[in-house]
Parts: structure tokens; C-alpha cells; sequence
């Protein structure tokens, strides 16, 4: 079926109206597809020195000069005063491209599109053929930022702070090793969110974790009020170690797929409503109970795993009930960032590995800027919460003022 186009996708709506006569002394007869792109770059070159010419309105004089535009390399004639004061805008001084042209380049790095693929699309859509080498070195320029970011000053004070990590593969001493990037995103008094840090480690453990406190620490951070995780191997013994007044806490979500992955599909549901109670419950003492009952029930003599693994998990479970219900509903799952990770991993999943640990950090640093672009909202409930965390941890709790 032949397909009607609307009227505001007609190609060429927009674009400024050509002149017959300038049509007609370019075109005297039938073109080849290479006479046609010749007569587009000569009158692209043509169109960029008359730009640059009418910047120098002010200015007089004229030098030769190189610039390479989007569609390829040029020769043009960059205007100059003899004194030597007139700054060009379209193409700055000793610039050989475009100030967009290197944006592209990052745009399409920071979707995940690998370099082989970026050389493609440059020449697909723009006719440029683009180096290897051209596209490492506009990329590179981006780890200035990500250290500086790495190395910002942080708040004095966090309310809640996620942490989880990703699997990648990087190259390192010559073998493709499987490495965890670990993120911490944090909710600030004001309720938006901000991604703290991310740090790369082969394994994870106390020792680890302590680097990363202790970094965060440096950076200005005296106090985290609930820290929230997914078993992460050491990070309890760090956190005390650092932040001995924060509570952590365990995901409970996390807790109770592990208990459902025990049962086949058909009884989970059930099985998920036998452990409800538990977790509902009024108090740390009522939710002790409702996990001894369920024990002696029918599910948890089905399933005598569960209730043992839920009391090796009990400790970092119970700071959980000391609060009302719009704080649990913030901190009993860590989906929040799981839903960050979820958005990196599709930008990383085209990659086979990385070639180094910068060369990861760069990618995921790119598309975080992408992502935590839409994190000026706050929370959901945040008022609510904000004035239960206000009467539970007083002075240490100071929102920002409205």
C-alpha cells in the first residue's frame, strides 16, 4: 500500500528557497550523483566564506585557512583584519571543524554506538568519512569532565542513599575480566536524586567499600541517614567504619524474589502472600513473630530454606519497621536504581568489552548525563517523608529551606 506523505513531512518545508538563476548556472543538463555532490560543496564553501565574511562587518582583510564541515573536508578563505582582531564564530581560529561536528560525535557515543558504528553513520548521513583515531580523540577530551565530576563537592548530608552495581567485561593485564561498576544514588533533603559516584573493581569486600566512604567522605559528605543495599559483600563493616550513625538497610523486594525463586511458578503467588505479613508488620517484635509463624506453617515447612535465610538477613531488616509507611515505601526496594542500571545496560549491551576501565567509566558517564537529565523531579511523597525523617533523626535531618 503506497503511503500518502503529510504535508509537514515534505522534505524541503523549511529550508530556504534557492534562486532559478543560481539553480540554473549550476545545472546546464543531466548530472551524475558526483557532479551533483561537487556543485553542493563548492556552493557549501561558497555559503561558509560569505558567513564568515559578513562576521567581519566590523573588520577588514582576508588569510587563508582550513576548516572541515559536516559533509566533508573544505578549503575555505577565513577573513582577517591586519591587526589581528577579529574573532570568527562560525569556524573559531585553528579550528578544522565545526563546533556541532564533535557534539554529533559525542551523541552518538553516549547511545552506545561503537566507533566502527559512528564512522558508518557519519557516512551515511553527512558523506564525512571519520577516523578511528578522530572519534578516540573527540572522546577523550570528555574524561577532563568525568573527573571532574568524579571529584565534585557533594552535600553534608544525604537522606537516602542506593547503592548497587553492573556487570561489564574490561580489558585488563591482557584478559577480558568481569568487573562491577558500583553506583550510588543518593535522594537530597530536597527530594531529587543525584548519582554520587560511580567506582570500577574487579571484587567486592570491606576494603573496597571503605575506599568508597572514605571518598565520599573527602568530598564532603558527614553524614548518610539510611543507606540501602542488595547484599553487597563488606559494605556494612565500611559503612560503620565510616559512618557509624547511618542505618543500612537490606532490600526487601531483593529478599523476597530470593524466597519465591525456591517455589514453581504456579505457587508463587501464594507463596508471596504467606510472606506478607512479615513484612508489614507494625513493628520489628510483630514481624519476628509473623516470620516464626510462618515457619511452622505449611509454606515454610515446603519450604524450610526461606525461613533461615530471612534470619540471616534479619539484622539489616529490622531498621526497616522503625519507620512509618511513606518512609518503607522509599527504602524497601532498590528499584530505583536498578532502573538506572537497567537504562545503562542498554546502552553497553552493543559492546563485547571494554578496552579499559577509563573507557567504561567515559561510556557510562556519557549516557548518566542522558539519563539523570529528567531527575529535577522529586520523589514521590517527599513532604511526607521529609517530615517523618525531620521527627525521626532531628538535627541530623536539615531540609532545605522552601
Amino acid at each position: 500500500m503506497k503511503k500518502t506523505m503529510k504535508a509537514a513531512d515534505a522534505p524541503g518545508k523549511d529550508l530556504p528557497k534557492i534562486p532559478v538563476e543560481l539553480i540554473d548556472h549550476f545545472v546546464t543538463g543531466p548530472m551524475s550523483a558526483e557532479a551533483v555532490m561537487a556543485a553542493s560543496q563548492a556552493f557549501k564553501k561558497a555559503l561558509i566564506e560569505r558567513a564568515l565574511g559578513a562576521e567581519l562587518t566590523h573588520h577588514l582583510g582576508y588569510a587563508p585557512g582550513a576548516a572541515r564541515p559536516d559533509t566533508g573536508p573544505l578549503r575555505i578563505e577565513v577573513p582577517r583584519d591586519r591587526a589581528g582582531s577579529f574573532e570568527p564564530v562560525l569556524v573559531g581560529r585553528h579550528e578544522r571543524r565545526f563546533t556541532g561536528f564533535d557534539d554529533k560525535i559525542i551523541a552518538l557515543y553516549a547511545r552506545g554506538m561503537t566507533v566502527r558504528e559512528i564512522q558508518g553513520f557519519m557516512a551515511e548521513q553527512y558523506g564525512s568519512e571519520v577516523s578511528a583515531e578522530l572519534i578516540s580523540t573527540v572522546t577523550e577530551e570528555v574524561m577532563a569532565e568525568v573527573q571532574a565530576w568524579q571529584g565534585r563537592p557533594l552535600e553534608p548530608m544525604y537522606p537516602v542513599v542506593f547503592f548497587d552495581a553492573l556487570r561489564v567485561k574490561i580489558r585488563d593485564e591482557g584478559q577480558v575480566r568481569n568487573k562491577a561498576i558500583y553506583l550510588a544514588l543518593a535522594v537530597l533533603p530536597d527530594g531529587t536524586r543525584d548519582v554520587l559516584g560511580l567506582w570500577i573493581e574487579q571484587t567486592e569486600g570491606a576494603k573496597f567499600w571503605l575506599k568508597v566512604f572514605n571518598d565520599l567522605k573527602t568530598r564532603g559528605v558527614g553524614d548518610i541517614l539510611i543507606a540501602v543495599t542488595d547484599g553487597l559483600k563488606g559494605i556494612g563493616e565500611a559503612l560503620e567504619a565510616v559512618f557509624p550513625q547511618a542505618a543500612l538497610q537490606t532490600c526487601i523486594v531483593h529478599l523476597l524474589r530470593n524466597s519465591l525463586s525456591f517455589a514453581g511458578w504456579k505457587e508463587r503467588k501464594l507463596l508471596a502472600a504467606a510472606l506478607r505479613p512479615i513484612y508489614t508488620a507494625v513493628s520489628a517484635e510483630a514481624a519476628l513473630a509473623e516470620l516464626e509463624a510462618f515457619e511452622r506453617g505449611p509454606w515454610g515447612q515446603k519450604f524450610p530454606m526461606i525461613g533461615p535465610a530471612w534470619r540471616r538477613a534479619w539484622e539489616r531488616v529490622t531498621p526497616f519497621f522503625a519507620y512509618p509507611p511513606a518512609v518503607r515505601r522509599l527504602i524497601y526496594t532498590t528499584n530505583a536504581i536498578e532502573s538506572l542500571n537497567s537504562q545503562l545496560r542498554k546502552v553497553i549491551k552493543t559492546r563485547g568489552h571494554f578496552p579499559s576501565d577509563d573507557a567504561a567509566t567515559k561510556l557510562l558517564w556519557l549516557a548518566l548525563r542522558n539519563i539523570t537529565a529528567e531527575h529535577g523531579r522529586s520523589v514521590r511523597e517527599w513532604r511526607e517523608v521529609m517530615k517523618q525523617l525531620a521527627i525521626a533523626y532531628g538535627e541530623r535531618f536539615s531540609p532545605v529551606a522552601a
